[in-house]
This record gives C-alpha cells, structure tokens and sequence, in this order.
C-alpha cells in the first residue's frame, strides 16, 4: 500500500486543492491521511520573491512532519511546489523505506498565470518560475492536468492506482 503521495507542480496549479479532494475521499476509505503542505511550513509575503535556499531552509521541518505521520501509521499527501533536486532528494532521503507515488500536478501556462492572480498571495511571476524549475522533470507514476480536470476526478484517478495491484 502507497505510504505517501507526493504531489508536485508549480504554484497555483491546485495540488491544495487536489491534496484536500484526496484527504476526503480516503477517510471515506477509512484511511487517515495527513497533507504536508509548503503552505504550512513557510510565511509568504506577496511583495517578495521566494528564493531556492528559502525553501531548503523549511525541508528538515517539512520533513519531519512527513516522517511523524508515517510512523504514526498515515498516509501522508505532501503538497510541494520542488525546484531543485536537493529538495526532491531531502524528501525522497526521508521517505525511505515507505512506498511513494509521485505525481506531477500542473496545467497550461496561462491558467497558472491567471490563478495566481485570482490569489493574490504570491508573489508575481512564481508560478511560472515554478514551473520553468520544477524538479524533477520526469519519473512520475502519474502526470496530470489540473487545467482540463476537476480536483475530483484527478483524486479519482490517483487513488485507483494507489489501488491497483500492480504499484502495491
């Protein structure tokens, strides 16, 4: 059985949404599962640029609440937007030993552009900067496009692999 699903995109492109969709429908399942967001663990100020180092700064608390969860025996949904791989590393180093299902979240450029505007809480220009880095570029279980989709049937989607008897 999956352990953790980590969902990976630029900003905006509904992995928080898509994280709280997954949460739902696996207590329905009787699984609890934990989201581990970036949201939780870094203060954003719409005015200033998150920089790379900013985001390693947060990963050994982020991955700590990932591993608290796992050994508290559930299933962990982290909610990343990972452009480096020494962050993708620091949360692949932590989740040894535990089976994850990555999965890359994004959808066209201009949707992106246009959710961040419609938040309002990111600083101008990170979800494309987010997607242009994003890390790492290939080696999903599953890509998906949250631009043509719904949250629903994405989480859908995801959770009949998780079921599936060939990624157990």
């Amino acid at each position: 059985m999956t352990h953790a699903i980590l969902l990976n995109g630029p900003s905006s492109a509904g992995k928080s949404t898509l994280s709280k969709e997954l949460q739902r429908r696996l207590a329905g399942k009787g699984v609890e599962a934990e989201i581990i967001s970036i949201d939780d663990y870094m203060v954003t100020d719409p005015k200033e640029t998150i920089y790379e180092d900013d985001i390693y700064d947060i990963m050994p608390a982020m991955c700590e609440g990932m591993i608290r969860a796992l050994w508290a025996g559930h299933m962990v949904i982290v909610d990343h937007a990972i452009t480096s791989e020494r962050i993708f590393k620091a949360f692949m180093d932590a989740a040894k030993g535990y089976k994850v299902l990555k999965v890359k979240v994004t959808c066209d450029i201009e949707i992106l552009r246009k959710r961040e505007q419609e938040r309002g809480d990111r600083c101008p220009g990170s979800a494309e900067a987010s997607l242009q880095y994003l890390w790492p570029k290939e080696g999903y279980h599953l890509c998906v496009d949250s631009g043509v989709r719904s949250a629903s049937e994405i989480a859908a989607e995801i959770l009949a692999v998780i079921y599936d008897k060939e990624f157990r």
